[in-house]
């Protein structure tokens, strides 16, 4: 094709390309490429289907989007001109707001062009511009599915179907001269509503009543209903051709006669300029820093918390998956946040690989072996590690509480909480942070207006929830990024800004001097209860949660201890002796003397009693101990009776019968067949080595440069088989052929005495092949070396050097002189 020859069709157009080009359309456009493409006109009809041009329309910013609405009811080609004034409009009504926006949209349009170009949405020189068939269909108007620009159908595709008389009618109504032809007298109606003077005329003589009828149309949408006895206003508009039928109830405003109304625009507002996020508050960036650092530290701890509280197994898993509502408020009361927080925070441990499913018969949630892992990394490395975990993720908690397209309530840990778009839409979000000077904090409004610009098309869900799915999934962004500590006080933490830009280790660098340093020691006081005035070392912490009870969090941790977390101590191995000196080494002050006592009379008791499998049975040498128990109403339902004057048999299994002698005073203790106490220790269950969950990806990934070369080589060398100029072995002359062509034919001897000359020349040849799997194709092959039955020879097709079995070339042609290249 020469370089002055307008390409024909798109394929011409894609085919008329650089490399570059091309590998810039696979990468705005990924889903082209599975499977690549066998040549351009593949390429071509793969990028006007319908499904891959919504997903190219969705990810078009709005002004872009805009071009190629006011190309879908330009005429087709429409000249860049014509599009030009479709946006900025005629002039005749410009003022000085008017002018500056017509300036930027000016300025703006070839980018826009050039971003539909790029992604084969449009093609054509700037005289000849054409949206591709499917996007046209999408966008241009119709009653079904009204255009996003307002306007109607033409005045000929308004009247296909109208009588010659009727249109007779209207142009003597309207002031013009009656013609029988019916294209004549179309065109001279057009020609009325595109006559600026004429119309204006015309409307002069316009009742005011009809007048506001076109002001209420002239926007869209341009369909209105009518009775069999219109109002005189609208029987004025309806017998001047203003209003045409559509069917018997409804009427239509042509698009001639509303871009008149609207002085040439197909836009009430044209938008070339992306909307300017503003700042809310500007804050010390140092006091953003220590607040967002402050707040990953109470994440952690939340976390931590959790894992805490399912240490021992968690709740069951629903049937159709996830957590019950009562499950949920109950884990929400346990970490002292509301039920849409603790959503969070439990989405957030099954993103980062925390917690899972345990695979049992009564399966329950649970910590992960890798939450043992993640508890022994330092606090800024925790951090990153959640903070890495949350980014790409496509669960959302926030739609927790809420219904699915069937209504269905969306659970916790369900099956249907992933959202492809969250990721983009997270670090969008915190791209425009980045964006603004550090610590300053943008106005949410400004933010979202800003996105839904960005991604007109895509706030809408298959699901059902809505048509702004983004910007609640924006909405949700901003708070949980708060709450993880990514930003604080509104504004992006500098060791955030490190996360985005430089990576994990640069973040947790960034993290680490504002964390506080883990204590190791507490201050024991006389009422029973232990004061942590910062955080704890893992193993202080650890060891002091079994021997208390958390009574209260802030700037300071209050413990307290009771008989119950004694004996839980005790159960869990240690003695007396241990935790005296465990209570010495870690207090900046003396141990209370009633601490002492309380730990010396549990150990005394602890143990006195012993529980074992009869199904259960108490043992005591103490036969006054046992007689007490017979004796206490509260055992009846134990189903107790002596078996020895210092063993008591029970019904009941050995874990019930433990938890209801405790329940009515005492300190049993379970033992093993052997007579040796069981040595209980707390949150010993963990689930099967898990992976976190795999994120829903948003359509194909971006391929990488390498995967894109070589595509584009691939579709080149498969163009160059389709389309090369090769001679004809029946007529001797050349002909030409397309991926849809036949394969060439040849005998054997042929074919052999062909690629043995093109062997020996050095040239290229045309082949039909078929492989082992009976697939067949057309390929340009250099043979190198002929023997064995083989042809060795570098196929442009693949771009490599393939060996072809002679038997399976279906027949050869030599290339003509001026296809070689």
């Amino acid at each position: 094709m020469g370089t002055t020859t307008p390409p024909r069709t798109l394929a011409e157009a894609l085919r008329a390309r650089g490399d570059e080009s091309l590998a810039a359309l696979l990468r705005a456009r990924p889903d082209l490429l599975n499977p690549v493409p066998n040549d351009i006109t593949q390429l071509a009809t793969r990028a006007g289907t319908r499904a891959s041009v919504v997903r190219a329309l969705e990810h078009l910013d709005r002004f872009a989007l805009q071009t190629a609405e006011a190309l879908a009811v330009a005429p087709d080609p429409a000249p860049y001109g014509i599009l030009l004034s479709l946006l900025t409009g005629d002039g005749l009504d410009d003022g000085e707001q008017r002018d500056d926006v017509g300036a930027a949209v000016t300025a703006a349009l070839p980018g826009a062009l050039a971003t539909l170009r790029e992604q084969a949405l449009v093609w054509g020189e700037d005289e000849r511009l054409r949206l591709v068939r499917t996007a046209r269909e999408l966008l241009a108007p119709s009653p079904q599915h009204p255009s996003p620009t307002g306007l109607g159908p033409t005045v000929a595709e308004a009247t296909a179907g109208m009588s010659p008389g009727r249109l007779q009618e209207i142009l003597t109504t309207a002031g013009l001269h009656a013609t029988h032809d019916p294209v004549s007298a179309v065109a001279a109606l057009s020609a009325l509503f595109t006559d600026r003077t004429q119309m204006a005329e015309l409307l002069d003589t316009a009742p005011v009543e009809a007048l506001s009828v076109l002001d209420r149309l002239v926007w869209g949408p341009p369909y209105g209903e009518v009775t069999p006895n219109p109002t005189p206003p609208v029987k004025w508009l309806r017998d001047r051709g203003l209003l045409l039928p559509v069917s018997t109830r409804t009427v239509v405003l042509p698009r001639e006669a509303a871009l008149h109304l609207r002085a040439g625009r197909a836009h009430r507002v044209p938008e070339p300029v992306p909307p300017v996020v503003v700042a809310a508050a500007e804050r010390d960036p140092q006091a953003v820093d220590r607040a967002a650092a402050g707040q990953a530290f109470t994440a952690l701890s939340t976390v931590e918390e959790l894992l805490k509280l399912w240490n021992g197994g968690g709740p069951a898993i629903l049937r159709a998956g996830g957590l019950s509502v009562r499950e949920l408020k109950r884990t929400a009361t346990a970490l002292d946040v509301t039920e849409p927080i603790a959503a969070f925070w439990v989405e957030l441990a099954y993103a980062a690989g925390l917690l899972a499913t345990d695979g049992e018969s009564d399966e329950r949630y649970a910590p992960t072996p890798a939450s043992d892992e993640w508890l022994d990394l330092s606090a800024q490395h925790r951090w990153t590690h959640l903070a890495t975990a949350w980014l790409p993720a496509t669960r959302v908690p926030g739609l927790v509480g809420g219904q699915d397209a069937k209504g269905r309530a969306l659970s916790a840990l369900g099956p249907e909480l992933d959202r492809s778009a969250a990721p983009d839409v997270r670090r969008r979000v915190l791209a425009l942070f980045a964006e603004l000077p550090p610590g300053t904090a943008p106005d949410p409004e400004t933010l979202l207006r800003r996105l839904r610009w960005e991604r007109p098309l895509r706030g809408s869900s298959p699901s059902g929830e809505g048509t702004d799915l983004r910007s609640r999934l924006a909405l949700w962004t901003l708070n949980e990024a708060e709450l993880l500590g990514i930003t604080g006080r509104g504004a992006l933490a500098s060791q955030s800004r490190a996360l985005l830009d430089e990576g994990e280790n640069a973040a947790a660098a960034r993290l680490a001097p504002l964390l506080p340093e883990p204590l190791d020691h507490v201050l024991l006081q006389a009422d029973l209860t232990a004061v942590a005035p910062g955080p704890l070392e893992r193993p202080l912490a650890e060891t002091l949660s079994v021997l208390a009870d958390v009574e209260s969090k802030g700037g300071a941790t209050v413990y307290r201890f009771t008989p119950g977390s004694v004996r839980r101590a005790l159960d869990a191995g240690q003695a007396a002796a241990d935790l005296h000196a465990f209570l010495a080494a870690h207090s900046r002050t003396p141990v209370p003397q009633p601490l002492s006592y309380l730990i010396d009379d549990v150990a005394r008791r602890h143990g006195h009693l012993r529980i074992g499998a009869a199904s259960a049975y108490v043992r005591c040498d103490d036969e006054a101990v046992l007689n007490e128990i017979l004796a206490d109403r509260r055992s009846t339902g134990l189903r107790l009776r002596r078996l020895a004057p210092t063993v008591l048999a029970s019904q009941a299994d050995p874990g019930s019968l433990l938890e209801a002698l405790r329940e009515m005073g005492y300190a049993p203790a379970a033992e093993s067949a052997e007579g040796d106490v069981l040595i209980t220790r707390a949150g010993a269950r963990r689930t099967p080595p898990r992976t976190p969950p795999t994120p829903v990806p948003e359509g194909p990934p971006v391929p990488d440069d390498t995967l894109l070369g070589a595509a584009v080589r691939a579709i080149r060398a498969g163009d160059t088989a389709a389309t090369v100029i090769r001679k004809d072995p029946a007529e001797g002359g050349p002909s030409s052929t397309t991926s849809s062509g036949s394969l060439p034919r040849t005998t054997s001897a042929e074919t052999l005495a062909t690629v043995q000359a093109a062997a020996m020349t050095g040239t290229a040849v045309w082949i039909g092949y078929v492989n082992a799997e009976g697939a067949a194709s057309q390929r340009v092959i250099a043979p190198v070396r002929v023997e064995g039955g083989f042809v060795t020879a570098y196929d442009h097709t693949a771009d490599e050097v393939r060996t072809f079995a002679l038997h399976r070339i279906t027949g050869v042609a030599e290339l003509a002189e001026d296809g070689k290249g």
